[in-house]
């Protein structure tokens, strides 16, 4: 008798849960990865002639949550236009019955990959900034991540930046459930699968959702009624403590400059919400005002402290000056009497 190998019986294993994609546009290429809900394949769409991602559910489901939760993925999706969100192209019910959804195939480097790689720190806060862009965004919408962390952020070749896995993102009650642009990606969505989307489940009260180190403190105390934009804040905030620390084993408090960054990292990742940024465009905005060489809300100077950034600001100009009047001087000194 001959045995296989236990890497024989996981490719067998693999390849009898592949999605069956006969009669439809699409061909398999490879897998790509496995998440909580479905696998994501590369295909090609013979339509267009270029490569897809496609997210497959892949779990049983019986009680038919699994495929709400897919499409509703999808729904959120659609809805957020940004160069930062990965853009859906089609959503629909496989031969073998499974719910799919295509979506740009994004090339790059997810950002844990990246992070020790020799840039400046000016560099990686720009990075930053640009991650901060879609998630504003999104809450502009009504709409929280409640996942973010860096192995779920692409960077592309040029820079670009993408935040992927919008699995467990949350609508708020308070954003535009019954929009226009909802019920159309709703009606689409149904007229596609057969299956209408039906009112978002709700995530119990008590329940965990995100990851250990990135989640707000009142994410991982199961507070979901409670959580508003802060709650990404709070993970923005861990993102970019990780994107510094990588660079030189963390932010020091050792001079003026870098009291003022650890100061805005502390105030988006304070314990209660209510000492957080209150959005994304005042965490950003004191960012760019580190940049700058401008004060920044979260860290209150000294007149001293206050000296030594306008000075170290305006250093090229005080040289200048100081230099003019150094020569006026000499010159002075020098001229014949």
């Amino acid at each position: 008798m001959n045995w296989l190998s236990d890497d024989a019986i996981e490719r067998l294993r693999e390849a009898g849960s592949e999605p069956e994609l006969a009669g439809t546009p699409y061909r398999m290429l490879e897998r790509l990865g496995r998440g909580g809900m479905g696998t994501v394949y590369l295909v090609e769409d013979s339509r267009l002639n270029r490569r897809v991602a496609m997210k497959v559910l892949e779990v049983a489901d019986s009680s038919g949550d699994l495929e709400q939760r897919l499409l509703r993925e999808a729904r959120v999706l659609a809805q957020l236009e940004h160069p930062g969100i990965v853009p859906v192209h089609d959503v629909g019910t496989l031969p073998d019955g499974r719910i799919f959804y295509a979506m740009k195939f994004v090339q790059g480097r997810r950002l844990d990959e990246i992070a020790r790689d020799s840039a400046s720190l000016p560099e990686r806060l720009r990075l930053f900034q640009k991650i901060c862009e879609p998630i504003a965004i999104a809450h502009s919408l009504g709409v929280l991540h409640r996942d973010l962390k860096p192995e779920n952020i692409m960077v592309g070749p040029f820079g670009e930046v993408l935040v992927m896995d919008w699995g467990i993102a949350k609508v708020l009650a308070s954003s535009a459930e019954s929009s226009p642009i909802n019920n159309e990606v709703s009606a689409i969505a149904a007229a596609l699968t057969g299956i209408p989307l039906k009112t978002p489940p709700i995530t119990a009260q008590g329940t965990v959702v995100g990851t250990p180190g990135y989640m707000a403190p009142e994410q991982a105390r199961g507070e979901i009624a409670q959580l508003d934009q802060r709650a990404d804040i709070f993970s923005l905030g861990a993102i970019l403590k990780f994107l510094l620390s990588a660079r030189d084993g963390g932010v020091s408090a050792a001079n003026h400059s870098t009291r003022r960054l650890s100061a805005i990292i502390a105030k988006a990742t304070a314990p209660a919400p209510s000492s957080r940024y209150d959005s994304v465009q005042d965490f950003t905005g004191d960012i760019a005002a580190y940049l700058d060489g401008l004060p920044v809300k979260a860290y209150p100077e000294t007149l001293l402290e206050r000296t030594a950034r306008l000075i170290s600001r305006n250093r090229v100009a005080i040289v200048l000056v100081l230099a003019y009047l150094l020569a006026r001087v000499l010159l002075i000194l020098w001229r014949p009497h």
